[in-house]
This record gives C-alpha cells, structure tokens and sequence, in this order.
C-alpha cells in the first residue's frame, strides 16, 4: 500500500497530510506562522519559519505512520518572491501575494502598448501580486537591493533547497509569476527583460510530476525519512485544489473560500480573456486551470465578526454567528455590501478598491450587516464566475473547499447566488489531496488525473433555494451597477 506525504505551504500555515493510494488520511499536523505588515501595504513572512514549520510537519507525520514513505509532494500558495544572495541566503523576509506595495509598478505595466499581450503570454493579470510587478518596483525603489540579489525564487524552490539542496521550481507556481510564457514553457524574455533579471538568476523549471534529487543526509535523518524517497515538485496550491474537489472535467467548477476566494475550472487547452481579467496557470500536461482569484472572502467574515460583534456579551462566536445569519432573509433587508476591504483582484483589478455598504437604513441591524457581508463576497465570486464561464462554457456542478463551508448559513447563500448545487467533498484540504493524487500520478500509482475522481470521499449537497435564487437575481444587478458607478472614486478615496 503505497503512503504518500502531501506538504502545502500555505498563506498562513503548511499543512502536513499522509494518504494511502486509496486517498484515506492517514496522519496530518499544521503549523502556522505570522504574516508581517508593519507597514502600509506591506505583507511579508519569515521564509526560514516556514521551512521549519515544513519540517515539523513532516516529522511529526512520519513519526505517527506506520510503514515507509514512498513519495513527499509539495503544493504552495502562488506569487511568493524572495531575493537571495550568493550563497543562497535571504536577502528579504517573503514578499506574499498579499504584499500591495508594487501598485505604482503593476500601473506602469498595464499602462504599456504591449501590456495585453505580456498578458497574453504569461496568463497573468498584470497586478501588485505578482513577482514581475514587485520585482519592477524593486527594481525602481530599492536597485540596491535588487542589484545584490543573485537569486529570485518563490517559498517552494527555497523549501527545496533547504531539503535536497536543489533551487527549482514547476510551471504551474512560475506560470502564476508572470515571467513564465505558457506557449514555450519557458521564463519569458521580455517580462524578464522589464523585471531586471535573467533566467540565470531564476530557479531551473521543471514540471508538475517531475520527481527531484535526494534528501540531504542530515535533513533525511532530522525527519526520519530516507535520503532517497521521491520529492515530487507539485504545483501550485489553486491548480491542485481543482484537483482535489474533482472539478477537472467540462462544466465543473471548483469555488474556494478561505482567506481569500477563487473560482476554476480545468480545460484542455490555454483560455485567455479578452479583456485579460482572468488568470490561465498549468497544472499538467493537457491540463490548465483558468479561473479568477478575489482578495476578499473569509477575511471579510472575520472584519465583521471582530469588529460589529467585538463588544456583545455573552461573546459571538462564528458558529454564532452563522446561525443567527441564517435568521436573516435573502438580500439583508435590501441591505448590501462591496467586500473590497483589502482591494480587489478579480473582477476589478484595482488595487485602490474600498468596501462599501449600500441601502444601510436605521432599521438594518449588525446580523443584516453580516449577512450583507457573506452576500457580497458570494456576489464578487459570481461576477467572477460569470467572466470564466464566457470563456470555457456553463457550470453545471460547484465543487466547494474552505473554511466557508463550516458555516451554517454561507454555503446555501452560495447555491442560491450561483443557482447551482454545491458539492462540498468530506476531505476540505483539497490542495492537499490534489497534492496526493498528482504524486501517485508521478509514482505511477494512478494512470492518469482522470483516475482521481475515485479517490474524493462522499459529499455534502446544497441545492438552491428557488424563492432565495429570485431575490439575489433582482439584486445583483444593482450589486454590478453600483460597482461600476464606484470604480472611478477608488482612486481619490486613497488621497485620505
């Protein structure tokens, strides 16, 4: 029976999970670390805390299994940049895709003639997120700094080589860079050429399934692994959780809903938008993940849980307050909300975005407002929906993952905005087991990701509410019309 080590090195956390072939969890630590911001705009980590939270993880796994290891395979949170020296030292903590200081250089690069099609190479919105923008604006603050730098790598090719001693890293964590071409497979000249760098300084590009070098000894011993178990590269935490929820054929969708939101789906080839809103990463060969991330999902929940609810007696606690949204009707009492508290990735791609509660009466209470809340996340996720399914055709299935879908009332106000059934899978790390499934792809396990569909545990269902799915397609149109009405104001607002 083969047993396979799934590492995510997440926003917040890297989680450890052992599956069996058969997709069972074995065994499972997470550790977490803090997310740095002691400036405007600023979102960094300690990149030598995450390896030893990745360390620990695996030691602790492995120490509650019983038999070999036949495999380790890695996913990680996308857009992550640190600058190392020549000995393969930080020069910076880890810049997360968090991090909104480059938005003077994401402007520049959407501002040029070839802007879109730099887009149309990469499959990378031009944004702040992005290691090109940050290492422009690197490049244009601190040329110090970014002239020292002998490497630039993201958190996973620093993991590795912390492991094994070897600085790479796969298409589908460089594709969401922005100085990857997706036609070619290989670091793009020009996006290199406008971040100051060359491929030299870049981690080697391997792909998804690639199986990399051995443990070091003394890291093999530190772990209770042997040297030589495979380190399969993985792809990035997105693309493998379409993976895990089984949302890889046409007209399945995957939506998460953590810290932050996404929609994907899977297609056979590279989809590109139009109007270059949406992201197209590789997850493997015949396999790319189209879809749009938005910077406000569950940080929103907790914004309005701490900050409306900070001073009820007896204390509120999530679950609480779940509950008692569900009391409230569909549309908040014709309350609601732009969740744009962190700026907006998709739909807007404007980083100067503010949040905003409209139709606020005296007669709205704190729960209308929270349910408000929930409802314009939910909203911001459809309208995003709305621009993949332009591209790659209507969903008829929603595959749900994160933390939205512990609450008791946000995964119907989800069916009822999409007006399609949710299917929320029994195994919620579904980076992790899409992490598993392309490591027994890379084993040899599994003949294919099509095969993975029987390794997903039974799910839950949620089905529309028909009465609810009228109420929010009278409001979201408004939601829309007034989004597009603030767009213009963002910037000034910024001025105060």
């Amino acid at each position: 029976m083969t047993q396979l080590l799934t590492i995510d090195i997440g926003t917040t956390s890297t989680k450890v999970v052992c599956y069996s072939q058969t997709g069972a969890v074995l065994a499972s630590a997470n550790h977490g670390y803090p997310l740095i911001q002691t400036a405007p705009d600023m979102a960094e980590e300690d990149p030598d805390v995450i390896v030893a939270a990745v360390k620990q993880g695996i030691s602790e796994v492995t120490a509650q299994v019983n038999g070999p290891i036949d495999g380790l395979s890695f996913s990680a949170a996308m857009h992550s940049l640190i600058l190392l020296d020549t000995h393969r030292r930080p020069l910076t903590r880890m810049y997360t895709w968090a991090d909104n200081r480059a938005k003077l250089a994401a402007a520049k690069l959407r501002a040029r003639p070839d802007a879109h099609a730099l887009y149309l190479r990469t499959g990378t919105p031009l944004h702040p997120m992005t290691p090109l923008a940050k290492l422009c604006w690197l490049a244009a603050t601190q040329p110090q700094l970014h002239q020292a730098a002998r490497w630039f790598v993201d958190i996973k090719a620093y993991v590795f080589h912390q492991l094994c001693g070897q600085l790479v890293t796969d298409y589908s964590i460089a594709n969401a860079s922005g100085l990857f071409n997706l036609q070619t497979l290989t670091w793009d000249d020009q996006a290199l050429a406008l971040a100051g760098v060359q491929a030299a300084q870049l981690p080697q590009l391997v792909d998804t399934t690639a199986q990399l070098a051995s443990l070091t000894p003394a890291v093999a011993n530190a772990l209770g692994l042997p040297a030589n178990v495979p380190l399969i590269a993985g792809a990035s935490d997105g693309c493998l959780s379409n993976l895990g929820l089984n949302a890889i054929r046409p007209g399945q969708a995957a939506l998460t809903i953590g810290t932050s939101g996404a929609v994907r789906v899977v297609a056979p080839t590279p989809h590109l938008d139009p109007e270059g809103r949406l992201f197209c990463y590789y997850l493997a060969p015949g396999a790319w993940v189209v879809g749009g991330p938005a910077n406000n999902g569950g940080n929103v929940f907790q914004w309005v849980h701490d900050t409306l609810f900070k001073d009820v007696v007896p204390p509120v606690s999530y679950a609480d307050l779940s509950d008692e949204i569900s009391h409230v009707p569909a549309g908040s009492h014709g309350l609601g909300m732009h969740p744009y508290l962190r700026g907006e990735r998709a739909p807007l791609w404007n980083a100067n975005a503010r949040g905003s509660y409209f139709g606020l009466t005296a007669q709205h209470t704190r729960v209308d407002l929270a349910r408000a809340a929930l409802e314009g996340i939910t909203m911001n996720l459809a309208h995003v929906a709305q621009m993949v399914q332009a591209l790659t055709g209507p969903f008829t299935q929603l595959q749900a993952a994160g933390g939205f879908a512990n609450s008791s009332s946000w995964p119907q106000i989800v069916a009822d905005v999409f007006d399609t059934p949710l299917n929320v899978p029994t195994s919620v790390e579904s980076s992790c087991l899409g992490a598993a499934i392309l490591g027994l792809v890379s084993l040899g396990v599994l003949p294919d990701l099509a095969a993975s569909a029987r390794l997903i545990r039974p799910q839950t269902t949620t089905v529309p509410d028909t009465e609810n799915v009228a109420t929010y397609q009278r409001l979201f149109p408004l939601y829309e019309q007034l989004s597009t009405t603030y767009q213009p104001l963002y910037d000034q607002l910024t001025q105060f």
